[in-house]
């Protein structure tokens, strides 16, 4: 073998290969050896339940094992052509073996020829049959062999099974012996997996589906393994190795902080308040996770640290993914913060050349305590005096490389991310394995339930006339639709349409405000600042109003084609209209075209756990999906689910973290492959430019 990474070898190299049959494995992604070893089976069949044919029972795929005893091709009336192929196992029971369009497939069999079929089979007239069978040749005419588990790949037209297969083995024959494998000793004894090349073999050419099992489970744990190692020395790199300022909250600080506040904390924010304060008082950098339910008060938990920072003479930055929620934000502040010192300023790209000047200087001479943004923030012109924390909402709107860019203005900071998208545990564990967790479920009190229905189309002006009551009572509405403007391509209603309607009909008497995420940072802001102030009664809008608006007084919500939006998406909405000591009514319009659409429709309307929904939102349309997991930096992962594999991720973090914890840059030489494979998978996305 040369030096090269068998990996990397081409699949031109092996032998027998033809051009043809090149360009149907390019379509599938696979050009090297170690994209064909990564090609795993989507599922396998147990073909070891081998059958005399008159023991055949309909429902289940067996194996009869027999003689060729007649072969036809022919041509049906409608144009189809069909190859029958007869065996028999005694000379009396038959089982027929049926192809359709495939005239080639009669030149595969001969008169006497000894195979076994696997298929499922039926009863067809007086015999047995079975469509498209497995076939496989029982040499020498032996009896009693067992076929045993074959693997079900994802293929394209024109390659079949029996064309991959030959080719994987002739790969794992030349190339698989020479591939170094990535899990030390140490752990694969501990967990008892096979060796790499060995784990191969029992995947793509199993003795049965047990060992087909732990040869996947082996791979999966190594995926999520480099992963896991990934975020532990991020989490190193950046607590062990930064310093960050104490900020401490003494009883005086607490106090006077709590004042502000005009309600009491639950007792999940009293939690996190305390975990928060605990990171904040030590010089590394504090790194944490602030997870709470739709209305659940994050915000406030956000503000303490804030203020815990300016109180130690430090300056503080939230950063929010829009400037509808940066706005939406600095309003909290002003009311909060109505009667402090605190010096505070508004930043986004909504400011004038001349008010950024302005900004900027004021925050570089430290004469701004705290600053709201948007990704305005982390422009290259922004300098800090003496930051000392920095507060992210709404995390996973933004991409991984966030947080590392106040590293390059100079300082460590502490970091508060936040999210009121409940996140599944293993979702989280992925994007946000590097931080530490707090979780806020409790409601504050004297908050009402949602009552939401499934509205049929036919029952439209009844809703209309609930939304009219309740406008005309005083109180406001959100009509949301899933697009902006109308489609060629779907029948969808739009907001720029939906509103244009509704101004002049159902809702002339009222004013009706339209917003969406094509129109200027400074008309949405306009927008929501004429419906905060209560200036309009009905916004018709996107989805842009899903996260952080915060308007007690609406209380009254119509989601059109709600069949569009994921579970959490829908949760999010429905939250818009849960902010007051009045019930909020949430209406849904929704014509699902499938079992997964109305499943998730029902779920949504049996509970309004936002935990629960993510889970379920996640079990249903999968975590790249629900979470987008790619501008995180984690990419799609190749081999693992994290549903099905929750067990091995949480076993892979817990020995990633021990490694790490024991090996802090993987510098041992039973750790140089693994290193090698985090920072040729995660180095760049994960800025893990440290341990280059």
């Amino acid at each position: 073998m040369s030096e090269q990474n068998p990996l990397q070898i081409g699949l031109e190299t092996l032998p027998g290969i033809s051009e043809a049959r090149l360009e149907l494995l390019g379509r599938l992604g696979l050009r090297t050896v170690g994209d064909l070893f990564l090609h795993f089976p989507r599922s396998y069949e147990d073909l070891n339940d081998v059958r005399p044919i008159a023991a055949l029972s309909e429902g289940s795929i067996q194996t009869v094992q027999g003689e060729v005893v007649e072969i036809e091709g022919r041509s049906l009336n409608d144009g189809r052509t069909v190859v029958s192929v007869v065996l028999s196992d005694d000379g009396k029971n038959c089982l027929e073996g049926v192809w359709f369009n495939q005239s080639f497939a009669a030149k595969r069999f001969r008169y006497g020829q000894r195979l076994s079929f696997s298929g499922k089979p039926k009863w067809y007239r007086d015999h047995w049959q079975m469509s498209s069978p497995r076939v496989q040749i029982l040499d020498g005419g032996a009896t009693g062999e067992e076929p045993g588990v074959m693997p079900v790949y994802p293929l394209t037209e024109d390659l079949r099974v029996e064309h991959l297969r030959p080719i994987m083995g002739r790969a794992l024959d030349l190339h698989a012996a020479h591939v170094a494998d990535v899990l030390p000793a140490v752990l694969r004894h501990k967990h008892d997996w096979p060796t790499y090349q060995q784990a191969l073999r029992d995947i793509h050419f199993p003795a049965s589906l047990a060992v087909a099992t732990r040869g996947r489970r082996r791979f999966v744990y190594e995926e999520f393994l480099i992963l896991q190692l990934a975020l532990a020395l991020r989490r190193r790199e950046i607590r062990d190795e930064g310093k960050a300022p104490q900020l401490i909250s003494s009883p005086a600080i607490d106090a006077r902080i709590r004042r502000l506040f005009p309600f009491r904390l639950t007792a999940d924010q009293d939690r996190a308040v305390a975990e928060v304060c605990r990171d904040l008082a030590v010089e590394k950098p504090m790194q944490r996770l602030l997870q709470a339910d739709v209305g659940a008060g994050k915000t406030a938990v956000a503000v303490y640290a804030l203020l815990v920072t300016v109180a130690n003479k430090h300056q503080a930055a939230l950063m929010a993914p829009t400037e509808v929620l940066a706005r939406q934000h600095a309003r909290t502040l002003d009311r909060y913060l109505a009667h402090s010192r605190v010096r505070r300023q508004l930043l986004t790209g909504a400011l004038t050349p001349a008010e950024r000047r302005a900004a900027l200087a004021a925050l570089a001479a430290g004469e701004i305590d705290l600053v709201v943004g948007t990704q305005a923030l982390v422009q290259e012109d922004v300098r800090f005096a003496r930051l000392g924390l920095v507060v992210i909402d709404e995390q996973h709107k933004f991409g991984v490389h966030q947080r590392a860019r106040f590293r390059r203005l100079g300082v460590d900071p502490h970091y508060l991310v936040m999210t009121a998208t409940p996140i599944p545990r293993t979702a989280a564990l992925t994007v946000f394995g590097d931080l530490d967790v707090s979780i806020i479920r409790e409601l504050p009190p004297g908050r009402q339930p949602v009552a939401t229905r499934w509205e049929p189309a036919g029952q439209r002006e009844r809703v209309y006339t609930r939304l009219r009551e309740g406008m005309a009572q005083g109180r406001q509405g959100y009509i949301v639709c899933p697009l902006v403007e109308e489609s060629a391509t779907l029948d969808v209603k739009a907001a720029t349409q939906t509103h244009a309607e509704l101004q002049v009909g159902p809702f002339r008497d009222f004013r009706v405000g339209l917003l969406h995420g094509r129109q200027d940072d400074e008309t949405k802001a306009a927008v929501m600042e004429r419906f905060c102030k209560g200036e309009l009664d009905l916004l018709v809008c996107t989805s842009v109003i899903e996260v952080g608006i915060d308007v007690p007084n609406a209380t009254l919500l119509v989601i059109e084609h709600a069949e569009r939006f994921g579970l959490s998406q829908l949760h999010q909405l429905r939250g818009r209209v849960s902010r007051g000591p009045v019930a909020g009514q949430c209406f849904l319009f929704a014509e699902p075209a499938g079992d997964e659409g109305r499943d998730r429709l029902r779920a949504f309307l049996r509970t309004t756990d936002g935990f629960a929904l993510a889970e379920e939102d996640m079990r249903l349309r999968g975590v790249g999906e629900f979470f987008g997991a790619r501008q995180h930096g984690i990419g799609e992962l190749r081999i693992g689910n994290l549903i099905a594999d929750g067990d091995l991720l949480r076993q892979a973090r817990k020995d990633a973290f021990t490694l790490v914890a024991d090996d802090a840059r993987l510098r041992r030489p039973e750790h140089a492959l693994l290193r090698a494979a985090v920072l040729e998978r995660y180095g760049k996305t994960l800025d893990l430019a440290e341990i280059g």
